[in-house]
């Protein structure tokens, strides 16, 4: 075989060059580069474009690899006309939102794997499609359509304020019902029972989380009922795969026998038998406080996220704690006042109950603020205050917010600027 050794080879005249005959095979051999500096045609490649597609509609050329985004709308993409065996198509999912916004093809004349209708449907999320030309029996064939794993997922920072339900008062001469346990991750703010600023959670997108807000305890109905007592708040929760679940516990209800109950603040106790306050939860918040006889009899106000029964004078329920999670500084989670002889006593900061003497009813728990019900009075028929609704709130930069939720939460974006705002009064969810 004859060897040439040469540094350059160059037409004789004219510009163009041609290496061998028809029919020739040119051989590149292993471990050796052929570097394109200039522009290659008449090779089966790929030319990506980099104009990335988001309209509407789009008509593709042969040979093209294309990304499409269809965050603001879907797209119809129509593929080349009078194709040639073995031309090839890509496109890509460019923001991961087909499933969303689909990509439909437009056959243009050609079959589909052998069809021509149905027309195409492409709805995966993170989905790449290559097809090829395989003639006119069959027309495009689809040789990778399978979605493509995020392996790289993204994580961004998600704050909660989770408040349960508060517990109801008692009717005949009752203590307070205690607030719903107050847990709160926002800018270094306190959670309730003296506690400090929980871990925000980190998500990443596609997670599910379901928010899960407590009830307030309803009350008994009047004195003059069977079963005098109301009932404890319930828990609210946020949970997720992959999250840990943070649980505020239900206020604690007040007692007619005597010690009120535990629970995220504790219920107050009632004046006879001086029945001692329910405890607090570690945390979430404080007891209630204690009843005492005559004289200067008085029943306990139940405990408050921000301090215990009693702190703020007899039978006054504990204040709640101030948050500014939703741009502005709210208080919530009040223990309800009990009942006390000299006096009406209001309710605590925080939308706690009132009591009243001699002859009133306990005022409610505000709603959505996880507050507790206010002790009745002893003449008939008086009726105890039931504990407020819990609420659960959510904050993350509205760059990170994906726009699906169910159960109707207030969303705000316009208070905070860059972030979103989500106030579930009602339990729901948020997918990240």
């Amino acid at each position: 075989m004859s060897e040439v050794k040469v540094n350059k080879v160059s037409p004789r005249s004219g510009t163009g060059l041609q290496l061998g005959d028809s029919g020739d095979t040119i051989t590149i051999p292993s471990g050796a580069t052929l570097a394109n500096a200039g522009t290659a045609t008449g090779f089966a490649s790929i030319d990506w474009q980099s104009t990335i597609v988001t309209g509407a509609t789009h008509t593709a050329s042969a040979g093209q690899g294309i990304w499409i985004n269809t965050t603001s709308n879907a797209c119809n993409l129509t593929l080349p006309a009078s194709p040639s065996v073995g031309d090839e198509l890509i496109f890509s999912d460019f923001a991961r939102t087909w499933n969303s916004n689909a990509v439909t093809l437009t056959l243009n004349g050609s079959k589909y794997q052998g069809n021509t209708s149905p027309v195409p449907v492409y709805d995966t999320n993170g989905e790449t499609v290559h097809i090829v030309y395989s003639g006119s029996t069959q027309g495009w064939i689809p040789i990778n359509d399978g979605a493509v794993a995020l392996e790289t997922p993204q994580t961004y920072t998600l704050h909660y304020l989770v408040i349960a339900g508060g517990g109801a008062g008692v009717a005949d001469q009752g203590a307070g019902g205690g607030a719903g346990g107050y847990r709160n991750s926002f800018n270094s703010e306190a959670s309730g029972g003296g506690g400090s600023a929980e871990t925000a959670l980190t998500v990443s997108a596609g997670t599910v989380i379901t928010v899960t807000v407590g009830g307030g305890g309803a009350d008994s109905g009047s004195q003059s009922a069977p079963n005098r007592d109301g009932n404890p708040g319930v828990d609210s929760s946020i949970s997720g795969s992959g999250l840990t679940t943070i649980t505020s516990v239900g206020g604690g209800r007040a007692d007619s026998t005597g010690a009120g109950q535990a629970g995220g603040s504790g219920g107050g106790g009632r004046a006879a038998g001086a029945g001692a306050g329910g405890a607090g939860t570690a945390n979430q918040g404080f007891g209630g406080g204690p009843g005492n006889p005559s004289p200067n009899e008085f029943c306990g106000g139940g405990g408050g996220a921000g301090e215990a029964g009693n702190t703020d004078g007899n039978g006054y329920g504990g204040d709640g704690v101030a948050s500014t999670i939703t741009g502005s500084s709210v208080t919530r989670a009040g223990g309800g006042a009990g009942f006390n002889v000299p006096s009406n006593i209001p309710g605590s900061d925080g939308g706690g109950g009132s009591s009243s003497t001699p002859s009133g009813d306990g005022g409610d728990g505000t709603t959505n603020t996880g507050s507790g019900g206010g002790g009745g009075a002893g003449s008939t028929p008086r009726f105890a205050g039931s504990g407020g609704s819990g609420v659960i709130i959510l904050r993350m930069a509205t760059s990170n917010y994906s726009g699906t939720t169910t159960g109707s939460p207030t969303v705000d974006q316009s208070t905070v600027s860059g972030q979103t705002i989500l106030i579930f009064n009602g339990s729901g969810s948020y997918t990240t």
